[in-house]
């Protein structure tokens, strides 16, 4: 019988749906050691997060974080509020001897990561970055294919993540201003929300990152407060850059909110000396694959339907030909977490990669600023 165990969510949108149904679907489809159980919803709206506590199935509500941090009937604190937040939470939440699940962006710097992943260290407790792309069948199955060396050496690797939720849909470019726009509260643009995703990625499938060389925009330097007065944006519209591999690959990155009508457009090509791979959001629950070692009559372009009980996580949800999404990335995020703790297993990502992620992103934009080549920080 699996063993209860509790957990506190501090922040209730987006991401909280997304993390409630994880922690809601997870022991209906994988037979997990351990049963998460809703205990504890954080938010300051009070009507708003009581609505959603009902909703997702949440036995209470809390307005300040450290009442969960502190509770002893909670086991696991996820964070899911504002990038700001995450130090303060998890520092707090390590010393408290909690297990703690953080979304991504870890931090606002590699200072704060820095200090985050000692603390969670020295706690003993294994953590979890919610780096959910890492989980798509899909793309596991592409870290499969590179890992059993059907690729050759590695020559290239290109990813872009383009969005237009940067710019108003009435037309006049720009939006009004959000906390994602607040460099004191996000840390970033289309850099740190979106390139972070890009930048795991490429980490998990392709190694570490020696050196970068950035280039950033914001191209509405103002957007208007809820009380309509003008605010200074300070943060990146678009995040384009070049990245060498310590395989000796070449890397080219871009993340945008700025290209209308790409909603959320994840896409990736890996190019080497046998094959090559190619995977887009759009069509997750597919992978373009290429192998030049095949007979030459026979030689092209083949589309993998990851949808068969022999690929990555399928086994676990539907019948062969039917597809999974968005939200089942955090549900196979979770599952694995669990079964990893139950062995006493390293998964990943844990705090310790995302340190590496805003190591490489944190060199990317000084690299913006000071238009040169510019090594990450090594965290090993």
């Amino acid at each position: 019988m699996a063993t209860k165990l509790n957990i506190a969510m501090v922040g209730y949108g987006f991401m909280g749906r997304a993390h409630s149904n994880a922690y809601h679907r997870a022991n209906q489809f994988f037979d997990l050691p351990y049963q998460p159980v809703r205990k504890a919803v954080v938010g300051q709206q009070r009507e708003k997060v009581e609505e959603f506590a009902r909703r997702w199935g949440w036995e209470r509500v809390e307005s300040d974080w450290r009442s969960v941090v502190e509770a002893p009937d909670v086991d696991v604190v996820d964070i899911v509020s504002p990038n700001h937040t995450h130090y303060p939470i998890a520092m707090a939440a390590a010393a408290a001897g909690k297990l703690i699940l953080c979304e991504k962006p870890l931090a606002l710097n590699v200072a704060e990561a820095r200090d985050m992943t000692q603390a969670v260290e020295s706690s003993g407790k294994p953590s979890m970055v919610w780096f959910n792309y890492r989980r798509v069948p899909a793309i596991r199955l592409a870290k499969q294919i590179i890992d059993e060396g059907r690729l050759g050496k590695i020559y290239h690797y290109r990813s872009t993540y383009l969005q237009d939720w940067g710019m108003s849909r009435n037309l006049v470019v720009g939006g009004p201003l959000g906390w994602r726009f607040e460099k004191e509260h996000s840390g970033g643009g289309a850099s740190i929300d979106t390139a972070s995703h890009m930048i795991d990625t490429a980490l998990w499938l392709n190694g570490p990152v020696s050196s970068v060389c950035g280039m950033t925009e914001t191209f509405v330097k103002e957007r208007p407060r809820p009380d309509g007065t003008p605010a200074s944006v300070q943060v990146d519209d678009v995040c384009t850059f070049l990245a060498r591999f310590a395989n000796g690959s070449n890397g080219t990155f871009e993340a945008t909110r700025f290209a209308r009508g790409q909603k959320n457009r994840k896409g990736f090509e890996v190019n080497g000396e046998q094959g090559s791979l190619h995977f887009d959001l759009g069509e997750m629950h597919k992978l373009e694959y290429f192998q030049h070692q095949d007979p030459s009559h026979l030689r092209g372009w083949r589309t993998i339907d990851v949808t068969s009980h022999e690929h990555p996580y399928m086994a676990n949800w539907w019948v062969p030909g039917c597809l999974t999404g968005y939200e089942h990335t955090f549900v196979n995020a979770l599952a694995d977490y669990l079964m990893g703790l139950a062995k006493g297993e390293r998964v990943r990502p844990d705090f310790r990669d995302a340190l590496e992620t805003q190591s490489v992103l944190e060199a990317v934009m000084e690299s913006a600023r000071s238009e040169k080549w510019l090594s990450p920080e090594p965290h090993g």
